[in-house]
């Protein structure tokens, strides 16, 4: 057995991200005791910037030790119990994990259906809550099947007024378009460290309202999840009166998260969604120079996960094939409905970048033209020039 030396990739499908240079330095420092003074002290900023990154003040905010997945697990487990009611708008695979897990929980889950490749509709979610008395209401935020991007301050409304917590996957929305867990009301929001952040997968970036923290504290029974327990893990992340063992937390991989949030408060988050903005701009620029299309619509597009539809006649796993073999380049496939139907390109954090753009549509467009599909190469690149300045 010999050590692994992983080839060299770029990232850019819906995740992980290429990791910041920055973030990989720092997860190779020094190991210490998760519970050492200068860790804990470490433990209380990252909890700080999480709470800027979300705007959420007052909220409970901590990265859970384990993926984005255990985010939507954490919220679910702790604020669901058997019987209750939990609605779920579904647009994309990842509202159907929501579906299953509420399941697993004991509640009644109430779908509400939307076309994937198009946003939460706040007007078919009040419909469908109209004399339902439903405890929570989960969505997605930014779908990551599709890259649709939903108008959360929207759908939180309505579940406000129908008296219902809100559950709102931000996994891949958190550092490249606003999240705002206070102007939005909602109760709980959960991310990843792999996306937008560009740190290595393994974390969930978790924040919870007060209202829900009340909810959580009146259960009947116990969480039906032992480490995601809120109340259990806060008794180490809250430090309240000192902090009690819990789990030994990833050392490494939280110094790799703080120094994620370092870099995007250096380059300020404004200036950090403006350029995942202006590179998704310039990509589709360029796609559509191409004679490509997107699955989402003009005005719905998450700019940081870019659903483009394979042309007739091409075999879109064998452009993915040949863009990783010839060119290092990773990009995603559809999902569930969508597989075979569209590739998933992802321009976020450290793979939102001019270079990013200009290598993608360059690989893209080889890739296509060695299936006999009209070389627009040249064509892409200069639109996407246009874009970049």
């Amino acid at each position: 057995m010999k050590s692994f030396e992983p080839p060299r990739r770029i990232l850019m499908g819906p995740g992980p991200s290429d990791v910041s240079p920055r973030v990989l330095s720092a997860l190779s420092r020094p190991t210490i005791g998760h519970l050492d003074p200068a860790f804990q002290g470490l433990m209380e900023e990252i909890k700080e910037a999480l709470a800027r990154l979300m705007n959420a003040p007052g909220y409970a905010c901590l990265p859970l030790p384990a993926p984005g997945t255990a985010g939507m697990e954490a919220a679910i487990m702790n604020l669901l119990e058997p019987g209750d009611l939990a609605a779920v708008a579904v647009n994309g695979q990842f509202g159907e994990r929501m579906v299953d897990m509420a399941g697993r929980a004991g509640a009644e889950v109430l779908r509400i259906e939307h076309d994937w490749g198009t946003p939460v509709d706040a007007q078919k979610v009040a419909d469908a809550l109209k004399g339902r008395k439903a405890k929570v209401l989960g969505f997605v935020h930014a779908e990551t099947s599709t890259g649709a991007l939903t108008d959360a301050g929207a759908v939180c409304a309505v579940a406000q007024a129908a008296g219902a917590l809100t559950i709102v996957d931000c996994v891949t929305s958190l550092g490249g378009v606003p999240v705002d867990a206070a102007g939005w009301g909602a109760d709980v929001i959960y991310s990843g460290t792999q996306k937008c952040l560009s740190a290595p997968p393994g974390l969930s970036p978790f924040a919870m309202s007060p209202k829900a923290r009340e909810a959580v504290a009146g259960r009947k029974e116990k969480a039906r999840n032992w480490l995601l327990d809120m109340g259990l893990i806060m008794s180490y992340w809250g430090g309240e009166g000192g902090r009690t063992y819990h789990h030994t937390a990833p050392i490494n991989a939280l110094y790799g998260l703080h120094e994620a949030l370092v870099v995007i408060e250096e380059e300020g988050l404004a200036a950090t969604h403006a350029r995942h903005k202006a590179m998704h701009e310039a990509l589709v620029a360029g796609l559509e120079a191409a004679g490509l299309k997107l699955l989402v619509a003009e005005g719905q597009r998450l700019p940081q996960l870019n659903a483009v539809r394979v042309p007739d006649g091409i075999d879109e796993a064998q452009v993915r094939a040949r863009m990783l073999a010839k060119y290092n380049l990773e990009i995603g496939a559809g999902l569930g409905p969508l597989k075979g139907q569209i590739w998933r390109v992802g321009l976020m954090g450290a793979s939102a970048t001019p270079w990013h753009v200009r290598l993608c549509l360059t690989a893209l467009t080889e890739a296509l033209a060695a299936q006999n599909y009209p070389d627009a190469g040249k064509a892409a690149l200069a639109a996407a020039e246009a874009k970049l300045g």
